[in-house]
């Protein structure tokens, strides 16, 4: 009985994990699109968190990451050119992805190692859980909720290298399995997924 029923749920898994991204950490006005003003709000907010100002060295080289992940991103999923990603613009993007994640285009590998980068702020190559959870709680969730998703994701251990975080970021993207560790790499995506349906009923 349980495989007629595994496809549905396991698909909707996956898009859970996709839309938790778009909701989270793309869509910074929560408008239920993402344009260059989200990645503009995410500059202020990182550079807010590391405590860069405007002028620095540092500012400007999260600045230029990020538009280049917003340019990447445009590129390849603004189907219709409007100068948004829809949510379902955005799923059809990394549906692709899923097909063939070695062949990711550039700004989805410049993602993955930024996302690494920023977590790692202590510079050591590797991100332990309150790293991971104090990035996490910047962009609104739950610090303890961030804190358990890092357990799962690391299996365990104290610290999670760039190597193995990039197969756990593969896995967010491609897997459809409920336990696999990589589901856990942005936090909580069902807790956030609930709370953001509860407070926007579209």
């Amino acid at each position: 009985m349980p495989q007629f029923s595994a496809p549905c749920s396991t698909q909707t898994r996956r898009k859970k994990k996709l839309l938790h991204v778009f909701n989270a950490f793309f869509d910074s006005d929560k408008s239920g699109t993402v344009n260059k003003k989200d990645f503009e709000e995410t500059v202020q907010n990182l550079t807010k968190l590391r405590g860069y100002k405007p002028g620095d060295a540092k500012y400007k080289e999260v600045e230029d990451i990020v538009m280049k992940i917003w340019e990447g991103l445009q590129s390849k999923a603004d189907a219709n050119n409007d100068g948004e990603v829809s949510k379902e613009e955005w799923i059809e993007m990394w549906d692709q992805y899923a097909k063939n994640p070695a062949n990711a285009a550039d700004w989805q590998n410049l993602y993955c190692k930024f996302i690494f980068q920023l977590e790692d702020a202590s510079n050591d190559g590797v991100i332990d859980e309150e790293e991971f959870s104090s990035v996490y709680s910047s962009f609104g969730l739950d610090k303890q909720e961030s804190i358990e998703a890092f357990h799962k994701m690391a299996k365990g251990k104290k610290e999670v290298n760039f190597e193995e975080f990039q197969e756990l970021w593969k896995e967010y993207f491609v897997s459809e399995d409920q336990d696999a560790p990589g589901n856990f790499i942005f936090g909580c995506y069902i807790c956030s997924l609930s709370k953001h349906s509860h407070s926007h009923s579209h």
